[in-house]
C-alpha cells in the first residue's frame, strides 16, 4: 500500500490547521488537541482520548513546564528528545500523514513551532481482557492462558515462551483506512527466507479498506484458492502452542484485534495434532492421536457406507447383516440424513447466540426434540440418530474448527455421490476427495505431505506421537536454514 506524503511544516500553525481538517478534530469529541506553550515555545498535542496513558502525558508535560525561557531556542528538537521528555519510546517523524496515523493508532503526536519534525510519544494503551485459556484448545494439564485482542500482549506472550535472540517480530499496516496492525514472527535462524518473503509480499500488496474479520480477512487474500473450505492456515490462542511452531520453523502472523495467531505454512496434519497429546506421556498422546484420527475418519466416511449398505444390504457379509434400519420410516434415509446434518448445524449456529445461562437448557430442549420426539413421530430412525451423533463427535474431536467444517461438506458430498451412484459413486467420491487435497498446496507446500509426497520419518511423527528426546530434526518440508533440533 502507497502511503502518502506531506513533510512537516516548520511553522506550528500550519501543522495545527492540516491536522485539525485531515483527523476532523471538531467534528470528534475522542480526538483531543492541545494549544500549549513550554519555555517560549508554542507546542501542540494531537491524542485520542482512551488511547492516551493519562498520567504519562500528564507526566511530560509537568516536566515541560518546568523548563525555563529560551532552553530551547537552539538544538529544540535534540534536547526535547535526549533530556527533556522523560519517556523511553519517543521518536522523530517528518511525515504528517504518518502523524496522523499514529495518532489514529493511540500514539501522541508532539509539534513545535519552528521544528520541521514531529515528536511521537507512544504511551498508548488499549482496553484489554486478561489471558484466559481458549475454549477450543483446552487442556487437563498445561498453561491456562491464551492470547487476547491486543497486539503488544501477544507479542509478549510470545517472547515469554520464545528467548531466542534471533526472535523477530516485524511490524506492518494492512489496510488503507484501519490501518490495521499486523506483526510477522520469526526465528530468524530456522525459517525460510524465502517464505517469510513471500508473506510479506502478499501483505504488502493487500489493497482494501480494512480487516473487518481481521485474520479471516488477510487468510483470504494469503490464499489461492477463494472456494477452498481447507484452511490454508492454522489458528492457534495457545502461546505454547505458538512457540512450538516457531521452533519447526513455522512463521507467524499476529493481528491486532484478533486473539487467534496465524501460523504458516501447514499441512493437513498440523491442524489434527493437539497439545493435550503433548502434556501426556508419550503412550498416551500416541493413544489419544490415534483415537482423534479415527474419530475424524469415522465422522467423513461413517454416513456414506451406512447408507451404502442400508441401500444396498446384497453387500453386507452375513455377520453384518443387523446393519441397516428394520423400519426405514415415512421420510426417506437420504433425507432424514440431510435434515439431521442441517439440524445440527442449525443447532450449534443457535448455541453461538444463546447467552451461556441458558445454553444447558437448549441442549436439553434440542436432545429431547430432536433425540426422542423425532424418533417416536416417525421423522427419523434410530440408527440415523446413533450414526449422526457418531460422526457429529467425530467432528468435535478435530482441533482445528475450520477443518471440521470442511470435512463436513466433504461428508455431505460423499453422501450424495452414494445416494446418485451407489458403490461407484461413494469409491469415486472418496477418490476425487484423495485426489484433491493430495493436489493442493499451501504456499507451494504440498498440503497432504509426509503422506504425498511420501517421507517415512516424517509420517510416523505424524502417525505416532513420537516421544522429544528422540524427535530431532525439524520439518523437513518447511526447509529450516537449521534442520537439527
Amino acid at each position: 500500500m502507497k502511503q502518502d506524503k506531506r513533510p512537516i511544516d516548520h511553522k506550528l500553525t500550519n501543522n495545527v490547521t492540516f491536522l485539525k481538517n485531515y483527523l476532523g478534530v471538531e467534528k470528534s469529541f475522542d480526538l483531543i488537541y492541545l494549544d500549549l506553550n513550554y519555555a517560549g515555545k508554542d507546542m501542540a498535542m494531537f491524542m485520542v482520548d482512551g488511547f492516551a496513558k493519562d498520567d504519562i502525558s500528564l507526566y511530560i508535560m509537568q516536566t515541560l513546564a518546568e523548563l525555563k525561557e529560551h532552553e530551547l531556542d537552539e538544538d529544540t528538537l535534540t534536547k526535547l528528545l535526549k533530556r527533556y521528555i522523560p519517556y523511553i519510546e519517543i521518536e522523530p517523524i517528518d511525515n504528517i500523514y504518518q502523524a496522523a496515523d499514529f495518532v489514529l493508532a493511540g500514539a501522541t503526536a508532539l509539534f513545535v513551532d519552528g521544528v520541521d519534525k514531529a515528536i511521537i510519544i507512544d504511551s498508548r494503551t488499549y482496553p484489554a481482557r486478561s489471558p484466559e485459556e481458549p475454549d477450543l484448545e483446552r487442556v487437563v494439564r498445561g498453561p491456562r492462558d491464551g492470547f487476547v485482542e491486543t497486539l503488544v500482549f501477544n507479542t509478549a506472550l510470545t517472547r515469554r515462551r520464545v528467548r531466542d535472540r534471533s526472535l523477530r517480530m516485524e511490524y506492518l499496516q494492512v489496510g488503507r483506512r484501519s490501518k490495521t496492525d499486523v506483526v510477522i514472527s520469526n526465528i530468524e535462524d530456522i525459517a525460510d527466507n524465502k517464505h517469510i518473503d513471500k508473506i510479506k509480499s502478499i501483505l504488502e500488496r493487500i489493497d482494501t479498506d480494512g480487516l473487518p474479520m481481521a485474520e479471516k480477512t488477510i487468510e483470504e487474500f494469503l490464499s489461492d484458492r477463494y472456494w477452498n473450505p481447507y484452511p490454508s492456515v492454522r489458528y492457534t490462542e495457545r502461546p505454547d502452542t505458538a512457540a512450538a511452531h516457531l521452533y519447526d520453523g513455522h512463521i507467524l502472523l499476529i493481528i491486532d484485534g484478533s486473539p487467534s495467531v496465524m501460523i504458516t505454512a501447514t499441512t493437513f496434519w498440523n491442524h489434527l495434532q493437539h497439545a493435550e497429546e503433548y502434556r501426556q506421556k508419550p503412550t498416551v498422546g500416541a493413544y489419544l492421536r490415534m483415537v482423534r484420527f479415527f474419530a475424524i475418519l469415522f465422522s467423513m466416511i461413517l454416513l456414506p457406507l451406512y447408507y451404502l449398505m442400508s441401500s444396498q444390504p446384497e453387500l453386507l457379509p452375513a455377520a453384518l447383516e443387523f446393519i441397516g434400519p428394520d423400519d426405514p420410516g415415512v421420510i426417506p434415509l437420504l433425507l432424514q440424513f440431510l435434515i439431521a446434518e442441517i439440524g445440527l448445524d442449525m443447532l450449534r449456529m443457535a448455541s453461538i447466540h444463546t447467552p451461556s445461562a441458558l445454553g444447558t437448557a437448549l441442549g436439553l430442549v434440542a436432545a429431547i426434540m430432536i433425540g426422542d420426539v423425532s424418533v417416536q413421530v416417525g421423522w427419523f430412525t434410530n440408527e440415523v440418530v446413533l450414526y449422526i451423533a457418531t460422526a457429529a463427535i467425530g467432528s468435535y474431536a478435530t482441533p482445528s474448527y475450520e477443518l471440521s467444517m470442511a470435512n463436513r461438506i466433504v461428508r455431505i458430498i460423499l453422501l450424495l455421490a452414494t445416494a446418485s451412484f451407489g458403490v461407484i459413486g461413494y469409491v469415486l467420491g472418496i477418490t476425487c476427495w484423495l485426489l484433491y487435497i493430495t493436489k493442493m498446496n499451501t504456499f507451494k507446500i504440498p498440503y497432504f505431505w509426509p503422506f504425498i509426497p511420501f517421507s517415512p520419518k516424517a509420517l510416523r511423527d505424524v502417525i505416532i506421537r513420537v516421544p522429544v528426546p528422540i524427535k530431532h530434526r525439524r520439518p523437513e518440508i518447511l526447509d529450516p536454514k537449521d534442520p537439527d533440533r
